[in-house]
């Protein structure tokens, strides 16, 4: 099982976008401890405040108050709503969170039926919950409810990963906490040695980033900026700034990796194995899509970049085998966009090959990737190839969001003008 912790300032952004699953029917009520629970049984943001206001006016000075977990069980790892409920309770005890108030959603939004788990970092008495060395102790308390309900373990290497299994949803809500994660596991998991090989595998998630250089108070500073972007990619939303996530995708982090990327690539000889599939494929390939399917049968990516006439200008591939991105410039000449311009758009048609000369069958492609299910490689590697079919948002989902917390905020400054009404129990 893996444990995913944050913090946040918004009590509300938190229980709003578990609000919004629940209302898309992706996610249930599983469990609560000492909120309120309305008359009517069904989740209430306004209940769920009242119960952690009494919390909130005793803190002082903890900046961060928001508690907010995911635990996810291996999809194979078949859970009761009970079993799942006594895996978030022992979670939360074990932790140091056992008489806080928290509520526990199960949420089925992807393949893998998993746990949030929304609570406080303070106590009634307005003490921060310890969190000292807290990803440690949670990867301990996962191994052993692994071992206490029986979980499927996690293979190594696998506890510390953040890795999303779908690309960004901007109608869910919390868009930053998605982007970070996006960010933090393409940083983790793939190899690239330039910013434009970068920006090209976080577009496969629906992100894009730019670099930001400049002067201030005669100091110069370089940095990047995360957006959101559509299908047709453009931005949606407003741009964070890399230190809004950490440390991990800003510009230095990104700069050693590119050093790090440079050496895992040529101790695995990525570009020599790459090099005679692509050549094979360019010779056994009537055109584009054709080209694609032989590579994606070898578990290669192809992104190609054209202008508004039509004309290649641009090539990478993205070798989830090796979990390696590289221009085609990097393998050699005979893989640049202007070798790849010559053989599907400038060379006449070629003659449609026989099935038995190239051993294939070719098919139909859409632009997006289909899903593989590759052995040794992460979920986000995995899933990029299925990651373009969502229906293009027509409204600006984070600025209804915005307003529905202020407009909560006022109703909540009424509120407090007045006294707690008595009887209301626990």
């Amino acid at each position: 099982m893996l444990a995913k912790i944050s913090s946040g300032k918004s009590v509300f952004g938190v229980l709003a976008y578990n609000k919004i699953k629940v209302e898309d029917n992706q996610a249930d009520v599983l469990y609560s401890q000492k909120m309120f629970n309305p008359p009517d049984g069904k989740f209430s943001i306004h209940d769920c405040m009242d119960s952690f206001y009494p919390y909130l006016a005793m803190n002082n000075r903890t900046e961060k108050i928001v508690f907010h977990a995911s635990l996810n069980p291996d999809p194979k790892d078949k859970l009761s709503d009970e079993q799942l409920s006594e895996i978030a309770q022992s979670y939360m005890e074990k932790l140091g969170y056992g008489n806080q108030p928290y509520i526990v959603f199960k949420h089925t939004d992807i393949d893998r039926t998993h746990a949030h788990i929304v609570s406080l970092r303070i106590d009634e008495i307005g003490k921060k919950i310890n969190d000292s060395y807290e990803v440690a102790r949670s990867m301990k308390i996962c191994k052993e409810l692994e071992q206490e309900f029986n979980l499927v373990p996690l293979k190594k290497g696998q506890r510390e990963s953040d890795t999303p299994t779908k690309k960004i949803d901007y109608k869910a809500g919390d868009i930053k906490h998605q982007m970070g994660n996006i960010a933090k596991s393409v940083m983790s998991h793939f190899y690239f040695q330039s910013f434009g090989e970068y920006r090209t595998i976080l577009e496969q998630f629906n992100i894009t980033v730019e670099e930001v250089k400049g002067e201030y108070k005669s100091k110069p500073y370089q940095g990047l900026i995360y957006s959101v972007i559509d299908d047709k990619g453009d931005k949606i939303g407003v741009p964070v700034k890399s230190s809004k996530f950490g440390k991990s995708v800003g510009y230095d982090a990104m700069q050693k990796h590119f050093e790090h990327s440079k050496s895992a690539i040529e101790k695995n000889r990525v570009r020599e194995n790459l090099r005679p599939i692509i050549a094979k494929a360019m010779k056994g390939a009537n055109n584009i899509n054709d080209f694609k399917s032989l590579l994606k049968e070898k578990n290669i990516g192809t992104i190609f970049r054209k202008n508004e006439q039509g004309r290649i200008y641009g090539v990478t591939f993205i070798d989830y085998q090796n979990q390696a991105i590289l221009n085609g410039s990097r393998l050699g000449k005979e893989f640049s966009a202007n070798q790849f311009q010559h053989l599907f758009n400038d060379s006449p048609v070629k003659e449609e090959r026989l099935e038995k000369e190239v051993n294939y069958k070719p098919q139909q492609e859409k632009l997006s990737s289909p899903s593989l299910n590759l052995s040794g490689i992460t979920d986000a590697a995995s899933s990029l190839f299925s990651l373009f079919d969502i229906e293009p948002q027509s409204e600006n989902y984070e600025d209804v969001a915005f307003a529905k917390e202020k407009e909560y905020e006022e109703k909540q400054r009424q509120w407090k003008a007045k006294r707690r009404k008595p009887g209301r129990q626990i």
